[in-house]
């Protein structure tokens, strides 16, 4: 599993209250969630895939494998994305996904 990148763990440390804050929200937003972790964890990696996303992709590439996804779900939301935003863009999801999942 890839580690947290050092740039958002300098922001943590610079910007506490902020980063803090930040994290809360997404406590809060996940308790209140009717989807369990897995489908959250997909349809988050799905909208970073879609909003062309590279740093929310390898977060929630991260993210998805914690929550047990296998290394070919997460890549099928890549290639699920083809038809919907084209397949450069959903080839660039998959390297990014790729970065993490073919350590």
């Amino acid at each position: 599993m890839s580690e947290i990148p050092k740039h958002f763990l300098k922001f943590k440390t610079e910007y506490s209250e902020i980063a803090n804050a930040y994290e809360e929200l997404g406590n809060v937003i996940h308790g209140n969630s009717k989807f369990d972790q897995k489908t959250r964890a997909l349809i988050k990696l799905a909208i970073s895939t879609g909003a062309k996303l590279e740093g929310a992709v390898h977060s929630h590439t991260r993210k998805a494998l914690d929550a047990g996804l296998t290394k070919e779900e997460i890549k099928e939301i890549a290639i699920l994305a083809i038809p919907t935003i084209g397949l450069p863009s959903s080839m660039a999801a998959l390297s990014w996904i790729d970065d993490l999942v073919e350590k």
